[in-house]
């Protein structure tokens, strides 16, 4: 059991140096993070983890009502924190990679769109 717990946990490492910055990938090895990034902003890095294993995003278009809901739900979670995320932080990736919006990049009009199609709005 021990075996298969180090064998886990040394896929999942990764070597920060061979990473290239704000270039996020998936982790199929990792036993809960779906994604990894090296953060790089002003000459700092940081490995970032984020996502759930085995749960996609709904994108920037979800087709089915579940996949609405879940959209709704996420932003009501998470954009009440804060509206601009730090690139050093595991929502902006989150939110750049498995729900496609870009908070502090896009504009609010455009965040507002989104969201209104999603059934929600900007508060």
């Amino acid at each position: 059991m021990a075996d298969k717990h180090k064998k886990a946990a040394s896929a999942a490492k990764i070597a920060k140096d061979k990473m290239a910055c704000n270039k996020p990938r998936r982790t199929p090895g990792h036993p809960t993070k779906s994604h990894v990034v090296k953060a790089c902003k002003g000459g700092e890095e940081k490995i970032v983890r984020f996502g759930q294993q085995g749960v996609e995003g709904a994108g920037k278009h979800p087709k089915t009502e579940k996949d609405k809901a879940r959209k709704r739900s996420y932003y009501a979670r998470h954009n009440a924190q804060d509206p601009n995320p730090d690139i050093m932080s595991a929502r902006y990736w989150s939110h750049r990679v498995k729900w496609m919006i870009l908070s502090g990049i896009l504009g609010a009009d455009a965040i507002a769109q989104c969201l209104q199609h999603v059934g929600t709005t900007l508060t």
